[in-house]
Protein backbone atom coordinates (compact mmCIF):
# COMPACT_ATOMS: atom_id res chain seq x y z
CA UNK A 1 0.00 0.00 0.00
CA UNK A 2 1.27 3.17 -0.72
CA UNK A 3 2.36 5.74 2.15
CA UNK A 4 0.19 8.62 2.64
CA UNK A 5 1.61 12.35 3.27
CA UNK A 6 0.88 14.46 6.04
CA UNK A 7 0.38 17.10 4.04
CA UNK A 8 -3.58 17.76 3.39
CA UNK A 9 -4.45 17.42 -0.16
CA UNK A 10 -0.88 15.58 -0.95
CA UNK A 11 -2.25 11.63 -0.19
CA UNK A 12 -1.74 9.83 -3.04
CA UNK A 13 -4.57 8.14 -5.27
CA UNK A 14 -6.82 11.23 -2.86
CA UNK A 15 -9.18 13.51 -4.51
CA UNK A 16 -8.42 16.88 -5.59
CA UNK A 17 -8.33 19.62 -3.30
CA UNK A 18 -11.07 21.45 -2.19
CA UNK A 19 -11.53 25.26 -1.10
CA UNK A 20 -11.47 24.12 2.88
CA UNK A 21 -8.15 22.69 2.57
CA UNK A 22 -6.77 25.79 0.53
CA UNK A 23 -8.08 27.74 3.32
CA UNK A 24 -6.51 25.22 6.27
CA UNK A 25 -3.24 25.76 4.69
CA UNK A 26 -3.07 29.58 3.72
CA UNK A 27 -4.48 30.21 7.75
CA UNK A 28 -7.53 31.81 6.18
CA UNK A 29 -11.75 31.77 5.51
CA UNK A 30 -12.93 29.86 2.72
CA UNK A 31 -14.65 32.76 1.58
CA UNK A 32 -11.51 34.70 1.14
CA UNK A 33 -10.10 31.46 -0.70
CA UNK A 34 -12.89 31.65 -2.90
CA UNK A 35 -12.61 35.60 -3.55
CA UNK A 36 -8.90 35.08 -4.87
CA UNK A 37 -9.63 31.70 -7.26
CA UNK A 38 -12.76 33.70 -8.97
CA UNK A 39 -10.18 37.03 -9.50
CA UNK A 40 -12.09 39.17 -7.33
CA UNK A 41 -9.94 42.43 -6.51
CA UNK A 42 -11.62 43.12 -3.01
CA UNK A 43 -8.79 40.81 -1.12
CA UNK A 44 -5.64 42.46 0.63
CA UNK A 45 -2.32 41.61 -1.30
CA UNK A 46 -1.00 40.03 1.62
CA UNK A 47 -3.43 37.41 1.94
CA UNK A 48 -3.62 36.98 -1.71
CA UNK A 49 0.05 36.35 -2.00
CA UNK A 50 -0.64 33.70 1.12
CA UNK A 51 -3.41 31.88 -0.86
CA UNK A 52 -2.30 31.99 -4.26
CA UNK A 53 1.08 30.01 -2.22
CA UNK A 54 -1.22 27.38 -0.89
CA UNK A 55 -3.22 26.79 -4.64
CA UNK A 56 0.77 26.48 -5.86
CA UNK A 57 1.49 23.92 -3.08
CA UNK A 58 -1.49 21.70 -3.35
CA UNK A 59 -2.15 21.60 -7.21
CA UNK A 60 -5.32 23.14 -6.39
CA UNK A 61 -7.43 23.42 -9.77
CA UNK A 62 -10.78 25.61 -9.30
CA UNK A 63 -14.23 23.75 -10.29
CA UNK A 64 -15.07 25.67 -12.85
CA UNK A 65 -19.03 24.54 -13.17
CA UNK A 66 -19.09 25.87 -9.13
CA UNK A 67 -17.38 28.69 -9.93
CA UNK A 68 -19.95 29.73 -12.86
CA UNK A 69 -22.93 29.23 -10.63
CA UNK A 70 -21.26 31.85 -8.52
CA UNK A 71 -19.93 34.32 -10.87
CA UNK A 72 -22.92 33.79 -13.12
CA UNK A 73 -19.86 32.99 -16.34
CA UNK A 74 -20.18 30.22 -18.56
CA UNK A 75 -16.70 32.26 -20.27
CA UNK A 76 -18.12 30.92 -23.65
CA UNK A 77 -18.79 33.52 -26.58
CA UNK A 78 -21.31 33.10 -29.64
CA UNK A 79 -19.99 33.74 -32.74
CA UNK A 80 -23.02 34.42 -34.96
CA UNK A 81 -22.41 34.38 -38.61
CA UNK A 82 -25.51 35.21 -41.11
CA UNK A 83 -24.49 34.06 -44.22
CA UNK A 84 -26.04 35.51 -47.27
CA UNK A 85 -28.10 33.28 -49.29
CA UNK A 86 -25.66 34.00 -52.13
CA UNK A 87 -22.89 31.59 -50.20
CA UNK A 88 -20.69 34.47 -49.57
CA UNK A 89 -19.07 32.70 -46.74
CA UNK A 90 -18.00 30.24 -48.83
CA UNK A 91 -16.50 32.20 -51.14
CA UNK A 92 -14.85 35.16 -49.80
CA UNK A 93 -11.69 34.02 -48.65
CA UNK A 94 -12.14 37.09 -46.15
CA UNK A 95 -14.07 35.51 -44.14
CA UNK A 96 -11.85 32.92 -42.76
CA UNK A 97 -9.25 35.53 -41.98
CA UNK A 98 -12.10 37.15 -40.03
CA UNK A 99 -13.43 33.88 -38.37
CA UNK A 100 -9.70 32.81 -37.57
CA UNK A 101 -8.61 35.81 -36.08
CA UNK A 102 -12.09 36.39 -33.68
CA UNK A 103 -11.41 33.12 -32.55
CA UNK A 104 -7.63 32.84 -31.67
CA UNK A 105 -8.05 36.24 -29.95
CA UNK A 106 -11.38 35.09 -28.19
CA UNK A 107 -9.60 31.88 -26.95
CA UNK A 108 -6.29 33.58 -25.63
CA UNK A 109 -8.60 35.83 -23.93
CA UNK A 110 -9.63 32.51 -22.36
CA UNK A 111 -13.07 32.15 -24.29
CA UNK A 112 -14.24 28.96 -25.80
CA UNK A 113 -16.22 29.97 -28.71
CA UNK A 114 -19.33 28.33 -30.00
CA UNK A 115 -19.61 29.59 -34.05
CA UNK A 116 -23.49 29.69 -34.91
CA UNK A 117 -24.72 29.92 -38.17
CA UNK A 118 -28.13 31.94 -38.74
CA UNK A 119 -28.77 31.31 -42.56
CA UNK A 120 -32.92 31.58 -42.23
CA UNK A 121 -35.79 32.42 -39.89
CA UNK A 122 -35.58 28.90 -38.37
CA UNK A 123 -31.71 29.07 -37.52
CA UNK A 124 -32.02 32.55 -36.37
CA UNK A 125 -34.72 31.75 -33.59
CA UNK A 126 -32.33 28.34 -32.74
CA UNK A 127 -29.62 31.51 -31.96
CA UNK A 128 -31.90 33.77 -29.99
CA UNK A 129 -33.35 30.40 -27.64
CA UNK A 130 -29.52 29.54 -27.06
CA UNK A 131 -28.47 33.17 -26.00
CA UNK A 132 -31.15 33.86 -24.14
CA UNK A 133 -30.73 30.11 -21.91
CA UNK A 134 -27.63 31.43 -20.71
CA UNK A 135 -24.91 29.54 -22.67
CA UNK A 136 -22.29 32.57 -23.02
CA UNK A 137 -21.54 35.61 -21.93
CA UNK A 138 -21.86 37.46 -24.83
CA UNK A 139 -22.18 37.79 -28.73
CA UNK A 140 -19.96 38.50 -31.89
CA UNK A 141 -21.96 38.73 -34.73
CA UNK A 142 -20.44 38.53 -38.02
CA UNK A 143 -21.63 39.27 -41.94
CA UNK A 144 -25.02 41.15 -41.18
CA UNK A 145 -27.74 42.50 -43.65
CA UNK A 146 -29.18 45.91 -43.13
CA UNK A 147 -32.61 44.03 -42.82
CA UNK A 148 -31.28 41.11 -40.51
CA UNK A 149 -33.54 41.17 -37.47
CA UNK A 150 -31.00 39.34 -34.87
CA UNK A 151 -28.92 42.44 -34.05
CA UNK A 152 -31.74 43.89 -32.36
CA UNK A 153 -33.13 41.18 -30.75
CA UNK A 154 -30.24 40.47 -29.33
CA UNK A 155 -29.49 43.58 -28.13
CA UNK A 156 -32.82 44.00 -26.47
CA UNK A 157 -30.68 41.08 -24.23
CA UNK A 158 -28.94 41.34 -21.02
CA UNK A 159 -25.66 40.16 -22.85
CA UNK A 160 -23.10 42.24 -24.50
CA UNK A 161 -23.49 41.70 -27.98
CA UNK A 162 -20.98 43.03 -30.46
CA UNK A 163 -20.77 43.61 -34.63
CA UNK A 164 -18.01 42.75 -36.94
CA UNK A 165 -19.59 45.57 -39.18
CA UNK A 166 -21.89 48.15 -38.65
CA UNK A 167 -25.61 46.69 -38.48
CA UNK A 168 -29.17 48.87 -38.30
CA UNK A 169 -29.25 48.13 -34.78
CA UNK A 170 -28.19 51.61 -33.36
CA UNK A 171 -27.88 50.19 -29.57
CA UNK A 172 -24.48 47.01 -31.01
CA UNK A 173 -21.29 48.79 -30.77
CA UNK A 174 -19.32 47.36 -34.28
CA UNK A 175 -16.02 47.71 -35.57
CA UNK A 176 -15.83 48.67 -39.18
CA UNK A 177 -14.23 49.76 -42.51
CA UNK A 178 -14.57 53.30 -43.71
CA UNK A 179 -16.47 52.09 -46.36
CA UNK A 180 -17.34 55.61 -47.69
CA UNK A 181 -13.88 56.75 -48.08
CA UNK A 182 -12.50 53.35 -49.23
CA UNK A 183 -14.96 54.01 -52.24
CA UNK A 184 -14.20 57.46 -52.61
CA UNK A 185 -10.14 56.81 -52.58
CA UNK A 186 -10.80 54.56 -55.43
CA UNK A 187 -12.53 56.70 -57.40
CA UNK A 188 -10.51 59.65 -56.73
CA UNK A 189 -7.49 57.28 -57.85
CA UNK A 190 -9.57 57.09 -61.04
CA UNK A 191 -10.50 60.88 -61.72
CA UNK A 192 -6.38 61.40 -61.51
CA UNK A 193 -5.44 58.84 -63.99
CA UNK A 194 -7.73 61.40 -66.40
CA UNK A 195 -10.65 58.34 -66.46
CA UNK A 196 -13.54 60.30 -68.07
CA UNK A 197 -16.67 57.12 -67.99
CA UNK A 198 -16.25 55.36 -64.14
CA UNK A 199 -19.03 52.98 -63.40
CA UNK A 200 -19.36 51.03 -60.32
CA UNK A 201 -20.39 47.69 -59.92
CA UNK A 202 -22.31 47.63 -56.37
CA UNK A 203 -22.50 44.81 -53.88
CA UNK A 204 -25.90 43.56 -52.71
CA UNK A 205 -27.79 46.70 -51.34
CA UNK A 206 -29.15 45.02 -47.99
CA UNK A 207 -25.73 45.01 -46.57
CA UNK A 208 -24.56 48.35 -45.42
CA UNK A 209 -20.67 48.22 -46.62
CA UNK A 210 -22.55 47.88 -50.15
CA UNK A 211 -24.98 50.54 -49.57
CA UNK A 212 -21.62 52.91 -48.13
CA UNK A 213 -19.23 52.03 -50.91
CA UNK A 214 -22.10 52.81 -53.12
CA UNK A 215 -22.67 56.60 -51.77
CA UNK A 216 -18.75 56.79 -51.69
CA UNK A 217 -18.60 56.46 -55.21
CA UNK A 218 -21.53 58.97 -55.88
CA UNK A 219 -20.14 61.23 -53.69
CA UNK A 220 -16.33 61.03 -55.41
CA UNK A 221 -18.12 61.88 -58.95
CA UNK A 222 -20.48 64.80 -57.31
CA UNK A 223 -19.42 68.26 -59.04
CA UNK A 224 -17.10 66.44 -61.50
CA UNK A 225 -19.28 66.60 -64.37
CA UNK A 226 -19.92 62.95 -65.11
CA UNK A 227 -22.53 60.86 -64.86
CA UNK A 228 -22.84 57.64 -62.24
CA UNK A 229 -22.80 54.22 -64.20
CA UNK A 230 -24.40 51.78 -61.87
CA UNK A 231 -24.32 48.09 -62.31
CA UNK A 232 -25.79 45.88 -59.73
CA UNK A 233 -23.87 43.16 -57.84
CA UNK A 234 -23.60 40.33 -55.43
CA UNK A 235 -20.31 40.28 -54.24
CA UNK A 236 -19.82 37.22 -56.11
CA UNK A 237 -17.32 36.55 -59.01
CA UNK A 238 -20.43 35.66 -61.35
CA UNK A 239 -22.27 38.59 -60.56
CA UNK A 240 -19.15 40.81 -61.45
CA UNK A 241 -18.69 39.53 -64.72
CA UNK A 242 -22.62 39.86 -65.47
CA UNK A 243 -22.72 43.15 -64.28
CA UNK A 244 -19.55 44.19 -66.58
CA UNK A 245 -21.18 42.44 -69.36
CA UNK A 246 -23.69 44.85 -69.00
CA UNK A 247 -22.37 47.58 -68.66
CA UNK A 248 -20.52 47.67 -71.85
CA UNK A 249 -23.71 46.88 -73.90
CA UNK A 250 -25.30 49.76 -71.83
CA UNK A 251 -22.54 52.37 -71.59
CA UNK A 252 -19.89 51.05 -74.25
CA UNK A 253 -17.49 54.42 -74.19
CA UNK A 254 -16.33 53.69 -70.11
CA UNK A 255 -12.97 53.64 -69.67
CA UNK A 256 -12.91 52.65 -65.99
CA UNK A 257 -14.90 50.88 -63.36
CA UNK A 258 -15.01 50.72 -59.26
CA UNK A 259 -15.74 47.10 -58.19
CA UNK A 260 -17.30 47.37 -54.33
CA UNK A 261 -15.02 43.83 -53.72
CA UNK A 262 -12.04 42.31 -55.34
CA UNK A 263 -14.11 39.09 -56.26
CA UNK A 264 -16.23 40.73 -58.61
CA UNK A 265 -13.31 42.95 -59.62
CA UNK A 266 -11.53 39.43 -60.81
CA UNK A 267 -15.11 38.95 -62.79
CA UNK A 268 -14.79 41.94 -64.59
CA UNK A 269 -11.36 41.56 -65.81
CA UNK A 270 -12.55 38.18 -67.39
CA UNK A 271 -15.36 39.36 -68.87
CA UNK A 272 -13.27 42.57 -70.42
CA UNK A 273 -10.62 40.30 -71.64
CA UNK A 274 -13.16 38.02 -73.67
CA UNK A 275 -14.48 41.47 -75.22
CA UNK A 276 -11.03 42.27 -76.31
CA UNK A 277 -10.93 45.57 -73.82
CA UNK A 278 -7.13 45.61 -72.23
CA UNK A 279 -6.65 46.46 -69.02
CA UNK A 280 -5.56 49.38 -67.73
CA UNK A 281 -5.42 51.28 -71.98
CA UNK A 282 -8.89 50.64 -72.59
CA UNK A 283 -10.68 50.28 -68.79
CA UNK A 284 -9.18 50.85 -65.69
CA UNK A 285 -10.06 48.33 -62.61
CA UNK A 286 -9.72 49.23 -59.12
CA UNK A 287 -11.48 46.51 -56.44
CA UNK A 288 -12.15 46.85 -52.71
CA UNK A 289 -10.73 44.42 -50.10
CA UNK A 290 -7.14 43.65 -51.09
CA UNK A 291 -7.45 39.71 -50.88
CA UNK A 292 -4.85 37.83 -52.09
CA UNK A 293 -5.74 36.95 -55.59
CA UNK A 294 -5.69 40.76 -56.05
CA UNK A 295 -2.36 40.36 -56.30
CA UNK A 296 -2.70 37.38 -59.12
CA UNK A 297 -4.94 38.40 -61.62
CA UNK A 298 -4.22 39.73 -65.31
CA UNK A 299 -3.49 42.29 -64.47
CA UNK A 300 -2.68 42.39 -60.81
CA UNK A 301 -5.24 44.54 -59.51
CA UNK A 302 -5.12 48.18 -57.63
CA UNK A 303 -7.73 47.80 -54.61
CA UNK A 304 -8.04 49.38 -51.57
CA UNK A 305 -7.02 47.28 -48.98
CA UNK A 306 -8.67 46.43 -46.17
CA UNK A 307 -7.43 45.36 -42.94
CA UNK A 308 -10.05 42.67 -41.69
CA UNK A 309 -7.67 40.85 -38.94
CA UNK A 310 -7.44 44.17 -37.25
CA UNK A 311 -11.15 44.57 -37.37
CA UNK A 312 -12.18 41.00 -36.56
CA UNK A 313 -9.34 42.18 -33.17
CA UNK A 314 -10.67 45.21 -32.61
CA UNK A 315 -14.44 43.83 -32.30
CA UNK A 316 -13.10 40.89 -29.99
CA UNK A 317 -11.68 44.06 -27.88
CA UNK A 318 -15.66 45.64 -27.58
CA UNK A 319 -16.32 42.56 -26.64
CA UNK A 320 -14.16 41.90 -23.97
CA UNK A 321 -14.22 45.02 -22.90
CA UNK A 322 -17.84 45.45 -22.22
CA UNK A 323 -17.04 41.99 -20.67
CA UNK A 324 -15.53 43.22 -18.04
CA UNK A 325 -18.25 45.95 -17.03
CA UNK A 326 -16.68 48.73 -18.78
CA UNK A 327 -18.18 51.25 -21.83
CA UNK A 328 -17.11 51.05 -25.37
CA UNK A 329 -17.63 53.47 -29.04
CA UNK A 330 -17.86 52.02 -32.26
CA UNK A 331 -14.00 51.59 -33.91
CA UNK A 332 -13.66 52.64 -37.75
CA UNK A 333 -10.76 51.19 -39.48
CA UNK A 334 -8.89 53.64 -42.16
CA UNK A 335 -8.20 52.04 -45.35
CA UNK A 336 -5.33 51.85 -48.30
CA UNK A 337 -4.58 52.74 -51.82
CA UNK A 338 -2.51 49.73 -53.16
CA UNK A 339 -1.92 50.62 -56.56
CA UNK A 340 -1.30 47.61 -59.53
CA UNK A 341 -0.93 47.33 -62.85
CA UNK A 342 -5.11 47.22 -63.99
CA UNK A 343 -4.95 51.44 -63.61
Amino acid sequence: MAAETSEPGRRTGARRPTLEVVAARAGVSKSSVSRVVNGEHTVAPEIRDVVLRAVRELGYVPNAAARNLVTRRTDAVAMVVSDPPQGLLSDDPLFSTVVRAASRALEAAGKQVVLMLAESDRSRARVESYVAAGHVDGVLLVSLHGTDPLPAVLARSSLPVVSFGRTAAASVPYADLDNTGGAGLAVRHLLERGRRRIATLTGPLDLIDARERLAGYREALRGTGRRPLVALGDFTRVSGAEAMRELLTDEPALDAVFAANDLMAVGALRTLREAGRRVPDDVAVVGFDDIEAAAYSAPPLTTIRSPMADQALATVHLLLTLLDGRPVTPVVMPNELVIREST
